[in-house]
């Protein structure tokens, strides 16, 4: 699990690279944004976070477990994030994933998110 996060850190925080998502989300992945619809798999989550990062400006990101326990055949980790754009603002975030395997590798299952205030 920390791999994937750390992966999702240095490319998608750090380089935008949206392609890389492909390694963290399972296939039929579905995130839940904050003020947004359900969306479900791996292109339509792509797309998102491309248009997501774009429009915060987002030069890093960075994630903490809280806390993680297993779920099932999955492991839901409760943790925070920080988002740094590119012209200094920070927001604190708090998440919940469910993991599940997929090909071997702990991938995000279902990920929900809002902002701290």
């Amino acid at each position: 699990m920390r791999q994937t996060n750390e992966l999702f850190i240095a490319e998608v925080g750090a380089k935008r690279n949206v392609a890389a998502l492909d390694k963290i989300y399972t296939a039929n992945a579905r995130i839940l944004p904050p003020g947004a619809p359900m969306i479900e798999g791996r292109e339509q989550i792509k797309g998102f976070w491309a248009s997501a990062m774009a429009a915060l400006d987002v030069k890093s990101a960075t994630l903490a477990t809280v806390q993680a326990e297993p779920a099932g055949d999955g492991v839901v980790e409760i943790g925070s994030a920080v988002i740094t754009t590119n012209a200094g603002q920070s927001m604190d975030v708090k998440y919940v994933v469910h993991w599940k395997q997929e090909d071997g590798q702990w991938k995000w299952h279902t990920d929900i998110w809002n902002m701290n205030g």
